[in-house]
């Protein structure tokens, strides 16, 4: 997938690898098994196709979110992986 435009959408379609996108999502904080991203280009959510602003990348079989931010969530899941998507 090009992800030239800002009309791109992360794709999860095999499985999601943050350095395929790695000039448009910033890394805010980053744990053991999770990262939190920021949406610098206007990407698409993978499940409503909306921009979003941050993005949870967690690798562990669950996850807690402190302060969910108000507005729209949406939840991904690859194999390997869960995303938790903050509009």
């Amino acid at each position: 997938m090009s992800t030239d435009t800002a009309t791109d959408r992360l794709d999860v379609s095999d499985g999601f690898d943050v350095h395929d996108y790695r000039s448009k999502l910033k890394l805010l904080r980053q744990t053991g098994d999770s990262m939190t991203l920021e949406n610098r280009a206007e990407l698409g959510c993978p499940a409503c196709d909306r921009p979003f602003e941050r993005l949870l990348v967690s690798e562990g079989e669950s996850l807690t979110v402190d302060s969910p931010p108000a507005g729209r969530l949406c939840v991904v899941r690859t194999d390997d992986r869960t995303l938790l998507v903050a509009h």
